[in-house]
């Protein structure tokens, strides 16, 4: 008896096998519904299928019950690598792959195993020539595999193989956080896959009889440290996995990684939307495709060869036309290493920093041109006044105290068109304007400050209420026309008597709304234009006022577009496009 109860090792060891997963089992019951829980159970019930089908049945000599036996251990073959796949899947935070047709595709293939399971007897897929063939004193079976059994054997260790994978890769990524369960958990699936594929390429002394249940016992035991041990169901790496999707798809910065070359390999949602592009077209493809400028330069080989230099990141400031308009990013970029240290690629980070350098223009330019009006001005006032006051009988009295009076009204038309850049930059949000009404009263008050002038307005039909600041369009008419009125010089070709002559007109697109403003005057000197389209006064190129610049500030806060041009015979014609969303 002694003997017999020692030559039944197999059946023994298998059966512990078995016991120890439904042991496992019970353990992790507690922690049924979270990440990668259920499935784990689910390898658990294979794995004690096919441990307990596969030790009972070596005690059994009857072949029938033998043949049902061995058909329900396949059965766990079939589902504990399906099952383990889930469970890394899951545990590692790609349920997504989960709801895919792909997983879908190995589900299918279960059931269609089980499903040949169930009716080997009719077509052999699994065996045949089914026999009882004893060693170490247990009924063991030989029989010719069919070609469905060598196809489960593969991809059951294909799938195992990748779940391994998945665990080995979080163990790398995740660093000692998961380290201990995770290289536990890898590490338990080996011993029993490897006898599995010895087993089914009939290696070994005694080909009949399969091992791989038997190595269960290890499988349970470093599957027992992890729960034990490490809680491993108490943290699991979709936090971290979270995280970094958090950390580069959630966030509002366009985010680009390039490999080294300066090809695309991610975009994240936002980096789609500025490009313009989806992430599947884009990658594979240079960012400087994109661009109007480099963000990577190529690296110094010194010397031409043909080895691949990494590029070097450049930090930047570029503009990009986008649906709300030209926009100013800084751009920054980031090298990209492996664990090895070795160079990989770059994350390049797009900072949008348009009201950045919007305000710093605005506190720019006020800066200098009220420092030079305001001293010139005022020391125009100044002389004036102490000349009045030392010949205060002299002829030329009435000329001075009117240029006084003049100068005075320029510095306090300067202090009111500087409030309306204040205006322009306080926080205002977009309400329902009736632009037709604000056009007109704006006209209005045109006439009345220079009652000489002839202002005409038409507006179109199909033009109502449109949802915009009301600030900016205001302000960006008013000094439209104000600029066509105040450096008119009395030569227009619009009246008889050459006097100023502005006309606004408003049309609708489907798309936009269009604001011209056309007058007959000198024109608007190049060097005016030029300093606002460039963004910066200098000291050689600088306005003579804050028109043109209030102009610029208010299209930009529209989102609108301003083109300058020639107006034949003479003046200038100025048009404003702004985009409207829907056609609100």
């Amino acid at each position: 008896m002694a003997l017999d109860a020692l030559s039944a090792w197999p059946a023994a060891g298998s059966i512990a096998g078995g016991t120890g997963a439904i042991g496992l089992a019970w353990a992790l019951r507690r922690h049924r519904g979270r990440l990668g829980v259920d499935w784990f159970l689910g390898v658990f019930a294979a794995q004690a299928t096919w441990c307990l089908s596969y030790g009972i049945g070596l005690l059994v000599a009857d072949r029938t019950v033998r043949a049902v036996l061995e058909a329900t251990m396949w059965l766990g073959v079939v589902w504990t690598g399906i099952a383990f796949l889930g469970f890394a899947l899951a545990y590692t935070g790609r349920g997504d792959v989960i709801r895919s047709r792909l997983f879908a595709a190995v589900v299918g293939f279960g059931l269609v195993s089980t499903l040949l399971l169930a009716t080997n007897g009719v077509h052999g897929a699994f065996w045949t020539d089914f026999r009882i063939d004893p060693v170490f004193g247990v009924a063991t079976v030989s029989y010719a595999f069919g070609p469905w059994a060598s196809l489960v054997v593969a991809v059951e260790s294909v799938l195992v193989a990748s779940g391994v994978f998945l665990l080995v890769d979080t163990l790398l990524s995740y660093g000692p956080l998961y380290r201990r369960e995770s290289a536990a958990v890898a590490l338990s699936s080996l011993p029993p896959g490897i006898a599995l594929v010895a087993w089914a390429l009939g290696v070994g002394p005694a080909p009949q009889l399969q091992l791989a249940p038997v190595m269960f016992v290890p499988h349970v035991l470093l599957d027992a440290y992890a729960f034990g041990r490490a809680e491993m169901f108490d943290r699991h790496p979709t936090t971290s996995r979270a995280a970094e999707r958090t950390a580069v798809d959630d966030l509002a910065d366009p985010i680009v990684v390039v490999a080294t070359d300066g090809r695309i390999v991610r975009l994240n949602p936002a980096a789609e939307a500025l490009l313009g592009v989806s992430e599947s077209s884009a990658r594979d493809r240079p960012l400087d495709a994109f661009l109007d400028v480099s963000i990577l330069e190529s690296g110094d080989d010194d010397g031409g060869s043909d080895a691949r230099v990494p590029p070097e990141a450049v930090d930047a400031e570029i503009e990009i036309a986008t649906d709300r308009g030209r926009r100013t990013y800084a751009v920054s970029t980031s090298p990209l290493s492996d664990p090895s240290g070795t160079h990989v690629g770059h994350t390049v980070v797009f900072s949008d920093v348009t009201e950045r350098e919007r305000r710093r223009q605005q506190l720019e330019v006020l800066n200098r041109v009220l420092r030079h009006n305001l001293r010139n001005d005022a020391g125009v006032v100044h002389g004036y006044g102490e000349l009045l006051a030392e010949r205060l009988d002299d002829p030329e009295l009435g000329r001075m105290a009117d240029a006084i009076e003049r100068r005075a009204g320029a510095l306090a038309a300067l202090g009111e068109k500087a409030g309306t850049v204040d205006d322009l930059l306080a926080e205002e949000a977009p309400a329902s304007v009736d632009v037709p009404a604000l056009v007109e009263a704006v006209a209005a008050r045109s006439r009345e400050t220079v009652p000489d002038a002839t202002v005409e307005v038409d507006v179109g039909a199909d033009v109502g209420r449109v949802r915009l600041r009301a600030t900016a369009l205001r302000a960006l008419v008013e000094n439209l026309i104000e600029n066509g009125l105040e450096h008119h010089d009395g030569k227009g070709t619009e009246r008889t008597d050459g006097g100023p002559w502005v006309a606004v007109t408003v049309a609708a697109e489907p798309d936009a709304l269009v604001v011209t403003v056309a007058d007959d005057g000198p024109g608007i000197p190049p060097h005016e234009v030029e300093a606002v389209e460039s963004g910066r006064e200098t000291a050689l190129e600088h306005g003579s006022g804050l028109g043109l610049w209030v102009v610029a500030w208010a299209a930009d806060d529209l989102g609108a577009d301003v083109d300058y041009a020639e107006r034949e015979p003479r003046g200038t014609t100025v048009t404003v496009t702004i985009p409207v969303a829907d056609g609100s």
